[in-house]
């Protein structure tokens, strides 16, 4: 009696190896870490008051909100570029509020959501092994996570200016900065871009926060006094998402050099990176209006003020927290700890140590909650 036939297993699947993805370049998302401290604050009986990742929780602007319904009807493709229309909304605020003077159509690249870029510009520069990319020593963790995609160094700096700039390509600042809030003054920003165009390194400004300034008034790379008229080898980025309660909406924008983002819009187009095109009419409504973001800047004032005034009497010391939407707080004690500490009164914040090891006693809490829930915040605390 014949046995069971074997399987014949394939030649090609057999001699396969497993897929190779970018996975292994890069670190576990920082975010999971904190999945039991939620679920303990979440037990509080008044509910969990989440001050964490910074997430937007006002209503969208009804004036955008119009601009995305009447778009509703679009059935071709966008383009990367965006509208004619977008562009001058972005070139027109950025005159308004940057002080950025003689900015064309050709000095705007919109992108989906600031993130995006952030992580994939370093790729998109050709950068690679040989290549070098410095962020500061707190920073967004996307600034380290984009030159490890690329396969390119990557370090911290406290003084940009004090770094070798051999083999230097990328020079990443953040102002005001995510997570301390911290602005650099005019002067010194002023000082890094004409040491950076010395060395033939380009300067990217993460320039996210800049339009909520609470005790200085950030200033932009773009500015001439900062740029010198020229916008060679600089670049700023822009997001609609905290000014105007847009994170869900993925609008954001780069203005700069010209011919870089001429080569940048070439790369995008390729890979169909385009913003949807309810979006772009949306940014373009959220642009031309200046009302929605002073009110929005009132109630994060409001906010602001309850929760330092609740944080200090609690015994934290707040440290630059000069603009931006969170708060840079520490009792001398591991990040860990506080986080602990807050989540037992149903609080929830980000570790300082997500931003690198020099956060390591400090945790950032957003301004990002619903006014009723910044009010249990602030009672739980006193």
């Amino acid at each position: 009696m014949p046995g069971r036939p074997e399987k014949k297993v394939s030649a090609v699947s057999a001699s396969r190896a497993p897929y190779a993805t970018l996975r292994g370049r890069l670190p576990d998302f920082p975010w999971d870490k904190l999945a039991p401290y939620k679920a303990t604050a979440a037990a509080h009986p008044d509910g969990i008051v989440d001050l964490s990742v910074g997430t937007p929780v006002d209503p969208v602007p009804a004036l955008v909100q119009r601009a995305l319904t009447e778009a509703a009807d679009s059935p071709g493709y966008p383009t990367v570029w965006g509208t004619a229309a977008l562009r001058d909304a972005i070139t027109g605020w950025a005159g308004r509020r940057l002080g950025a003077e003689g900015l064309g159509h050709e000095n705007v690249l919109p992108v989906v959501g600031s993130k995006e870029f952030v992580a994939w510009l370093p790729t998109q520069l050709g950068l690679g092994p040989g290549d070098r990319v410095a962020y500061p020593r707190l920073a967004y963790p996307t600034y380290e996570v984009g030159a490890r995609l690329a396969g390119a160094a990557y370090e911290a700096y406290d003084d940009p200016r004090a770094l070798d700039p051999e083999g230097l390509r990328l020079l990443w600042l953040n102002t005001p900065s995510n997570p301390t809030g911290q602005v650099l003054p005019q002067e010194e920003l002023a000082r890094i871009v004409a040491w950076a165009r010395a060395h033939g390194i380009l300067v990217v400004s993460d320039e996210c926060y800049l339009e909520l300034g609470w005790e200085a008034e950030p200033v932009s790379v773009l500015h001439p006094q900062v740029s010198g008229g020229s916008f060679e080898g600089l670049l700023s980025v822009h997001s609609l998402s905290k000014r105007s309660n847009l994170a869900g909406y993925r609008a954001a924008f780069v203005l700069g050099d010209a011919a870089l983002l001429g080569d940048l819009l070439q790369i995008r187009k390729h890979g169909g990176m385009m913003i949807p095109a309810t979006t772009q009419a949306a940014a373009v409504a959220a642009l031309g209006d200046d009302q929605h973001v002073e009110e929005q800047r009132r109630r994060y004032a409001t906010r602001r003020t309850a929760l330092r005034t609740a944080l200090l009497a609690h015994g934290f010391r707040i440290e630059h927290s000069e603009a931006s939407l969170y708060l840079w707080a520490g009792r001398g004690e591991s990040c860990w700890d506080t986080v602990s500490h807050l989540a037992d009164l149903g609080i929830l914040v980000a570790p300082g140590d997500f931003y690198g090891p020099a956060g390591e006693n400090f945790v950032r809490v957003a301004l990002t909650a619903s006014d009723e829930r910044i009010a249990a915040a602030v009672a739980r605390l006193t």
